[in-house]
Parts: C-alpha cells; sequence; structure tokens
C-alpha cells in the first residue's frame, strides 16, 4: 500500500475514534446568568412589561416639539390615536435612546390623495440629530405605497436614500399597518471617526423589510450620506410638508436593549 494511503487511513481512523468518544450532557451546560422574567403583552402588538410606551390613551408627554426650546407637541390626540399637525412640525421624544426594539403602528388616510412621495408621506427617525443643514438623522420611511410608485429607496419600507426595503408589505389606505423595529446605534471613536455603523432590522405588518441592513451615514433627501459624532437622541416623527392628508399613530413603545 502506498504511504499517501497510509496517512489518509491513519487520518480517518483518527477521526472515527473522536466521534465515538462519549461527552457527558453537564460539560455543555449552564446555569447563570439567568435571563430576567419580561411579561408579553396580552395580544399581538401591545407593549411587554419592560416596554416604555410613547403613546398610550390621551398622554402626549412623552413627546415635544422638534425645536431647539422644545416645547408642546403640537400634534392631535384623541381616543389614544395620535394625528400628524403639519404646521406643528416633526415631534421627537423627551427621552434619549441608544439601542432599542421599536413597536409602531401608523395608518394611511381611507381617502388619501396625492402621487409619489405627496402621498402619506411621514418618516421613523430612529436617533434624531440636529444639523446645520436642517433636522438630520436616520429615517425608516412611511408612506402610502399600496398602489403607489416612487423611487425605491424612498418607497415606504426604505432606509431613505439608502436601501429600498426588501418587499413591499404595505397594505391599504384606512387599514392600521405596524412597524417593529430594532435599531443599533452607531458608536464611535474619540477622534470622531466610526467605530460601528448603525443597523436596522424592520419587520412591515409582520414580514422583514430590513434584513440588519449596515447605514452607510444619516439619511439625507440630497447629497451622500454623512456620519456625525453623536451619543444618545431621541426618536422622531416626521411632519412632512406635502399636501395630502395627515397620517395618524397608536400604540408606540419601545424597549431599550
Amino acid at each position: 500500500m502506498k504511504k499517501k494511503s497510509i496517512f489518509f487511513l491513519c487520518i480517518l481512523s483518527f477521526t472515527a475514534c473522536i466521534g465515538q468518544k462519549k461527552y457527558d450532557p453537564k460539560e455543555t451546560e449552564y446555569y447563570s446568568p439567568v435571563p430576567r422574567i419580561v411579561t408579553p403583552g396580552k395580544e399581538a402588538g401591545q407593549a411587554p412589561s419592560d416596554a416604555i410606551e410613547l403613546l398610550i390613551g390621551n398622554d402626549l408627554s412623552q413627546w415635544e416639539a422638534n425645536k431647539p426650546e422644545g416645547g408642546p407637541a403640537g400634534w392631535i390626540l384623541e381616543d389614544g390615536i395620535m394625528t400628524v399637525n403639519k404646521k406643528a412640525g416633526d415631534i421627537r421624544t423627551k427621552r434619549k435612546f441608544t439601542d432599542f426594539q421599536l413597536h409602531l403602528e401608523y395608518k394611511i388616510p381611507n381617502h388619501i390623495s396625492g402621487t409619489g412621495q405627496a402621498r402619506g408621506n411621514s418618516g421613523l427617525f430612529l436617533a434624531s440629530l440636529e444639523v446645520k443643514e436642517g433636522a438630520g438623522g436616520y429615517e425608516l420611511q412611511i408612506l402610502d405605497n399600496y398602489n403607489n410608485s416612487t423611487y425605491v429607496n424612498g418607497q415606504a419600507g426604505s432606509i431613505y436614500k439608502q436601501y429600498p426595503p426588501l418587499i413591499n408589505a404595505c397594505k391599504p389606505p384606512g387599514e392600521w399597518q405596524t412597524y417593529d423595529v430594532i435599531w443599533k446605534a452607531p458608536r464611535f471613536r474619540a477622534d470622531g471617526s466610526v467605530e460601528s455603523p448603525g443597523t436596522i432590522t424592520a419587520l412591515h405588518n409582520g414580514i422583514l423589510i430590513q434584513n440588519n441592513s449596515i447605514l452607510k451615514g444619516d439619511t439625507p433627501y440630497t447629497g451622500p450620506p454623512v456620519y456625525r459624532p453623536h451619543g444618545a437622541a431621541p426618536i422622531r416623527l416626521q411632519a412632512h410638508g406635502d399636501p395630502s392628508e395627515p397620517i395618524s399613530f397608536k400604540n408606540i413603545w419601545v424597549r431599550e436593549l
């Protein structure tokens, strides 16, 4: 028998011996730290016990105007449903967040008008940043794209001007729709360079539309994305200036990770 064949037989024999070794199951078991208990909501979409409820009932106390001085959030709130007031502008959370899981429900008006970007336009900014050019941040687009086309990296479920959604999961106007988002904020070194980029995983109406998408920077309307060093930041909802009827929100909650 050739030396080469003998060598391979030895390797196979050694591998077989390893495969025959008996292991104690306890060698691969550990019992601490014990995961803490969180009680799920009784129904799908309801806030779990460790969530911060950002919109519940007729209470806007978690929100403020997206202005340097803050001030009251000027949107309309009735029976737990918050409707955009375009004249009042964007609103943001009073609290600042880093990494989180967020649930949000929104509804495009049943008799929505307009086309393209001028049809139920809003946005969920997972971190709202103030920059010299205006309000910046990282936007997950809200828009009516049930029967309405636009540039694909600006349609509903897109990371604005960066990544289109994996699929179009829009429901018809007049129906409540959901976003469930996992946001990991970018990290920066002391010199301002990016240590790790931000990432977004998102489900639209229960369907995966962004799969751990790595952000190239912020999401401006014009120009390339850019990272600017920042820490914890508010969550912002957009009052887009298009002439279509304003959209509504309910049942918004966040879990800090």
